[in-house]
């Protein structure tokens, strides 16, 4: 049977489960801007660059409030309604995982849930500020601060993130907790036109007079920081109008005008830190400030962060070494001015962001009694670039134990079903990624021997690049590419990605220089203090490494053993073009993101099993049409089940304990049939 002309909602219904039918499906939905298309319970999602209000508003969310799955047209609020129905009614936790590259529509999507949620779970708070409204309004503060424009994305999330979102016994929200991932840190001091660096900067740029006049701010085009890129102004983003909403929201979740002010003190700081350059000194390996231009934004930089303007200067341009006879002052050459100078950037903006973070949650505040909860996961997806380097290896990692999760979540429970309601399966093989994983975090494995390098003083990436090759040379997941002494591919499960060694031991160095600590230490704004509290004695005396790929390795280790003890569901987003404009649906760049997503090999599993399945109810009350004198005299749905489908002569379906069990297409034939009936019904009835 051919697809009807505006497609199928459910992918599972197509009569032909390959590619090119998913592909036709898709782009004809997308057409007629139907951008949702189920795939059994996972929904594709499939951004329309542009704004489509009428799908969002409180009207629609009424309509999917309680209504059963595939009753209505597909949507992210069919997903939530679901997420939130097994919630209350069974007791479980549950998790929604949005997936897809950058630029797929992500960050749009995770909205829209937290949006259907807070309006399914709505309750006052305290003042007026209700819990829910605390919650969507943390979005356009993390925006600001964690979110810019890059190559693919006008609005790219740079961090990735998973709120918890608690509901009290009787369904309301309760609290929330927001946990962040892997911020972009090099992002601070290094651009690349057309990117830009973190929203917030351009906002504080193009704020009211009285403003950049307090911080001393001239146009973001004079800034370091910002004009490396020769991108400035997004088309759709109004900076000054996003600072005054930036500030409302940061009122909303509890930051106060005090703290808003401290917030964005620090935010110009950080521009005037990557204002000031360094020449030759008269000592050999020396520097010094280069000139008045620089004086004045070290001096602007040490006001705005309360320090002595001469010890910020020192931090910058010398180090002490700590011996047990004496400390020993060693000057910078102007190189490597520069890298302490972005270094101290880095730290302070990343430190910045985990202190919003924490004083977002504070004030939202969790639920002690609490015993349910959905978890929304919004997170980077497969990287792979021109030049790809640690912050990809980490997305890809993740993305890696994500797929396993998925690939793991929809074979058990495909094979729980057919064993539940026991009728005859053979076993899906499946591809495994359990052996890419192992290369990256198994003892011995790329984390650890990134470690290993980072610790021994005399390490290189040369000497880190050659240490992988040997250790993985017979690991098919691992290849050497011919040309490089430094560079090397991994076998990724949605692709190869060759990775650049060359900043990878500085990249996985998490250690602030002890001299920027004691400075900011002794701000004597407490707010710029806080941010760098007193290290223990032993630990203060030098710059103690701590390995960013180790710690994050746990923390995706904590979120795994999180979304395993929840009932997941999957949102994959699709960017359907590269140009980031409606209507243009490009097959090669699609059909790669399904493949990524692992929306084919699920598809694939359909495919060999019964994609449909229905209650012996179900499926009488909708295909009893086809035979209506088989039912008579019989209050049996199994039997009435079994003749109607030994009717229509269809085979190799099953009949379980419960459920009809269908192949693929084979609904969709049965579908045609009823119509077929129902049309003769109308016209002859």
């Amino acid at each position: 049977m051919e697809a009807p002309p505006g497609g199928v909602d459910d992918m599972t219904r197509l009569s032909y489960l390959h590619e090119p039918g998913v592909l036709q499906n898709l782009a004809t939905r997308y057409e007629l801007n139907e951008i949702y298309t189920y795939t059994g319970s996972i929904l594709i999602a499939v951004n329309p660059f542009q704004r489509l209000l009428h799908l969002y508003d409180t009207h629609m969310m009424e309509q999917y409030k309680g209504a059963d799955f595939g009753e209505l047209s597909p949507h992210v609020f069919a997903i939530a309604d679901v997420a939130y129905r097994e919630m209350i009614n069974e007791g479980k936790n549950n998790s929604i995982l949005v997936s897809g590259e950058s630029g797929a529509g992500k960050t749009e999507t995770t909205k829209m849930l937290m949006r259907y949620l807070a309006h399914l779970g709505g309750r006052s708070g305290v003042e007026g500020r209700t819990v829910e409204q605390q919650v969507l309004e943390s979005n356009p503060v993390l925006e600001a601060f964690g979110n810019a424009k890059t190559v693919r994305n006008n609005n790219s999330s740079r961090f990735g993130k998973f709120v918890e979102i608690q509901f009290d016994k009787t369904g309301r929200i309760s609290g929330a907790a927001i946990r962040t991932y892997l911020l972009e840190r090099s992002r601070v001091c290094q651009i690349n036109t057309p990117e830009r660096n973190y929203h917030c900067f351009y906002f504080l740029c193009a704020a009211p007079p009285e403003d950049t006049q307090r911080y001393k701010l001239a146009d973001a085009r004079s800034f370091h920081y910002l004009n490396q890129s020769s991108c400035i102004e997004v088309e759709g983003i109004n900076d000054a109008e996003e600072y005054l909403a930036t500030r409302r929201a940061m009122d909303i979740v509890g930051i106060n005008e005090e703290e808003q002010e401290a917030i964005f003190r620090v935010v110009a700081a950080v521009l005037h830190i990557g204002n000031i350059n360094f020449a030759k000194g008269k000592e050999v390996d020396s520097s010094v400030i280069q000139d008045d231009n620089s004086r004045f934004h070290l001096n602007t930089a040490s006001e705005l962060l309360e320090c002595d303007c001469n010890n910020l200067e020192k931090a910058l341009i010398t180090r002490e070494i700590v011996t047990p006879e004496e400390i020993i002052t060693r000057t910078l050459d102007p190189e490597s001015a520069l890298a302490s100078r972005d270094a101290l950037a880095k730290t302070i903006y990343s430190r910045l962001f985990d202190w919003i973070v924490e004083k977002i949650n504070v004030s939202i505040g969790q639920d002690p009694n609490s015993k349910q909860l959905i978890g929304v996961l919004d997170i980077y997806g497969f990287e792979s670039f021109k030049i790809n380097s640690f912050e990809q290896l980490c997305i890809n990692y993740t993305n890696e134990k994500l797929q396993q999760h998925f690939n793991q979540h929809v074979f058990k429970m495909e094979q729980e079903e057919y064993t539940r309601e026991e009728i005859n399966w053979s076993y899906i093989e499946f591809v495994d990624n359990q052996d890419v994983l192992d290369l990256i975090e198994k003892k011995g494995g790329l984390i650890a021997l990134l470690d290993e390098a980072c610790m021994f003083p005399r390490s290189t990436h040369e000497t880190f690049a050659q240490k992988l090759y040997t250790t993985f040379k017979n690991n098919k997941r691992f290849v050497k590419p011919k040309l490089s002494r430094t560079d090397f591919t991994v076998v990724h499960y949605a692709g190869d990605v060759t990775y650049q060694a060359d900043h990878f031991l500085d990249k996985n160095k998490d250690y602030v220089v002890a001299e920027h600590q004691d400075l900011l230490n002794a701000s004597s704004c407490p707010f710029v203090a806080s941010l760098f509290p007193s290290l223990p004695e032993e630990s203060s005396k030098s710059s103690k490494f701590s390995s960013i790929g180790s710690r994050f390795k746990l923390q995706l280790q904590s979120l795994m053993e999180t979304l395993s003890s929840t009932e997941p569901h999957y949102i994959r987003c699709v960017k359907p073009n590269n140009l980031l404009k409606p209507a243009i649906f490009e097959n090669t760049n699609v059909i790669q993101q399904l493949r990524c997503g692992g929306v084919l090999e699920a598809i694939r599993i359909s495919c060999a099993g019964y994609p449909t399945r229905k209650t012996f109810y179900e499926f009488v009350n909708r295909f009893g049409v086809l035979g209506p004198e088989l039912l008579e005299g019989s209050n049996d749905d199994k039997i009435a089940c079994q003749k109607i489908l030994e009717k229509m002569k269809l085979e190799n379906y099953q009949i379980g304990k419960t459920k009809v069990f269908l192949r693929a297409g084979q609904m969709a034939d049965l579908d045609a049939r009823r119509a077929e009936v129902l049309g003769k019904t109308v016209c002859f009835g």
